[in-house]
């Protein structure tokens, strides 16, 4: 659990600054934590899934889809 928040909140930080958003600590975590279950969702309906790196990768991308679909409902 401990190691899926801090994966989280490295996950959403980074899904934050390419995205050019302003997350307090606590939404990067939130962020990354669904960022890592659409991207693995997503990237396994195509039938790419990750492990290692690979993973980390898709989790990024995966947070960067939440933040763009939230500034959309915004």
């Amino acid at each position: 659990m401990l190691w899926s928040i801090i994966a989280g909140a490295i996950v959403g930080c980074i899904a934050g600054k390419i995205m050019d958003s302003d997350l307090s600590f606590v939404m990067s975590i939130i962020v990354g934590i669904i960022g890592s279950f659409v991207g693995s969702f997503l990237f396994g309906l195509v039938g790419f899934h990750t492990t290692g790196i690979a993973n980390f990768i898709v989790s990024v991308i995966g947070a960067c889809i939440c933040i763009a679909v939230a500034r959309k409902i915004k």
